[in-house]
């Protein structure tokens, strides 16, 4: 089953990303590296985010979020 958050300008699909990915999605116009530093800032910052993700089986050094931590991510920091 595939989810989509809808948006006014396009839909996003709840997938799984690569952190490089849904980095560039929150930050578009960031280079990629300052681009993944901001999301990482954004899921540290976000109460209770990060340790809800390692409860789902993240861990910082995952390249790929799994399609229920993006939904998560979606969810608490909202749509891309």
């Amino acid at each position: 089953m595939t989810n989509y958050l809808n948006t006014d300008e396009e839909r996003i699909i709840v997938r799984s990303y690569t952190k490089g990915e849904l980095a560039r999605l929150y930050s578009p116009g960031a280079k990629y590296e300052s681009a993944i530093r901001m999301l990482n800032r954004y899921l540290h910052r976000c109460h209770g985010l990060l340790e809800r993700l390692i409860a789902m089986g993240y861990r910082p050094d995952d390249r790929r979020f799994t399609r229920p931590q993006v939904q998560l991510i979606f969810e608490q920091l909202g749509e891309p």
